[in-house]
């Protein structure tokens, strides 16, 4: 009997990570879901278990060192291993760069990159394992990067430099881990319609915004690839936009 794959999802209650979550029950995966609120997890959970998997739910607030290491640890406790990683947790708050608050920027690191970092040294013996078997799939980490991670856009100097770090993290989780089975993938969208992107709608229609179904289809497709395909960084953007507009 093949053994079930797990996945770990942060910031799985809603938007991107939650439609990631949707997609990996549904292609058969055991999940734990963290978010920093416990009563829209459960509710996720709820749902996602009308695919016949198992879903458990773990609240850890990504700027807390201690919780992220807490998460990590529980994961393993209820699943026993961990074959996928997604990295969905994120904060994004703009500003102009001569005014930017430092505890601010200090913040931000901490969820979208140093908690990134935490939970990868932590669940990495696990992910080796997984990774180990010569004809499996890998182990995979997805990690939910930006646009301006690899772009700058006006007013999003400090968000842009967060994503790019994360973007280059994936990157040498790769070179140092890929001979183990084990890579990392940036997936670094231009604007997502969800909650997070609502600043922008008064210049940018949320019809023609990208759909986390899209980012969540990605994802799974990573997740077939066979351990000897590594894929750095995937940039999503709109049809018929260029780069520097997505």
């Amino acid at each position: 009997m093949t053994a079930r794959r797990t996945a770990l999802v942060t910031g799985a209650s809603r938007g991107i990570g939650r439609a990631i979550a949707e997609r990996l029950a549904a292609d058969g995966f055991d999940l734990t879901l963290s978010a920093r609120t416990d009563g829209p997890l459960k509710d996720a959970a709820d749902e996602l278990r009308a695919h016949g998997q198992r879903v458990e739910t773990v609240p850890a607030d990504m700027a807390d060192p201690a919780e992220v290491e807490a998460l990590a640890d529980a994961h393993l406790e209820l699943h026993g291993g961990l074959d996928v990683l997604v990295l969905a947790a994120g904060m994004g708050v703009g500003g102009e760069l001569s005014t930017y608050p430092l505890n601010r920027f200090d913040t931000m690191m901490s969820v979208n990159v140093r908690s990134a970092l935490l939970l990868t040294q932590r669940l990495l013996p696990a992910l080796r394992t997984a990774g180990s078997a010569p004809s499996g799939p890998g182990a995979k980490i997805i990690a939910i990067a930006s646009i301006t991670g690899v772009v700058s856009e006006p007013g999003l100097a400090a968000y842009g430099a967060s994503k790019a770090a994360l973007i280059s993290l994936c990157e040498s989780i790769t070179v140092a881990e890929g001979g183990r089975g084990v890579s990392a993938t940036a997936l670094s969208p231009g604007y997502v319609d969800t909650d997070m992107a609502a600043w922008v709608h008064d210049r940018v229609d949320p019809s023609s915004m990208i759909r986390a179904s899209d980012i969540a289809e990605l994802t799974v497709a990573l997740c077939r690839l066979s351990r000897h395909a590594a894929v750095p960084n995937i940039v999503v953007t709109r049809p018929g936009e260029t780069l520097w507009r997505a």
